[in-house]
């Protein structure tokens, strides 16, 4: 089954395109005359849309990789923070003991003393 040439879609290439394709040598690409070329002039917005593409994946690429540096970061800073919480509120704990209270009472000489007796609840008539 033959194709008549009237019935060939456009995206299909004709004879010469393809003659041009096949002859095509490294000196050409190298000196430029392969850009001369009927095929791949007619080809350019095709090319620049995908180098536009390209440049835009690889500088989201590069913000990408610059974010989960900074996440890198800021989770390291959470966990000295987390760390450093933890210490303070154990000291806190520490200092806040009965025992440790009054040592502090007795080491800075205040005239305070330790009740002996519970507190007693005051009641108010109105």
């Amino acid at each position: 089954m033959k194709l008549k040439m009237d019935k060939i879609p456009d995206f299909i290439l004709s004879k010469e395109e393809v003659d041009e394709l096949k002859n095509i040598s490294v000196r050409e690409l190298i000196n430029g005359r392969l850009f001369t070329r009927s095929f791949i002039a007619k080809q350019w917005s095709l090319g620049l849309f995908l180098a536009f593409f390209c440049f835009l994946y690889i500088g989201n690429h590069y913000k990408m990789e610059e974010q989960m540096r900074r996440i890198d970061s800021l989770n390291q800073e959470l966990k000295s923070l987390r760390y450093e919480a933890i210490t303070t509120s154990s000291e806190l704990m520490y200092m806040s003991k009965q025992s440790e209270v009054l040592k502090q009472i007795k080491e800075k000489s205040l005239d305070l003393e330790e009740l002996t007796e519970p507190p007693r609840r005051l009641k108010v008539k109105k």
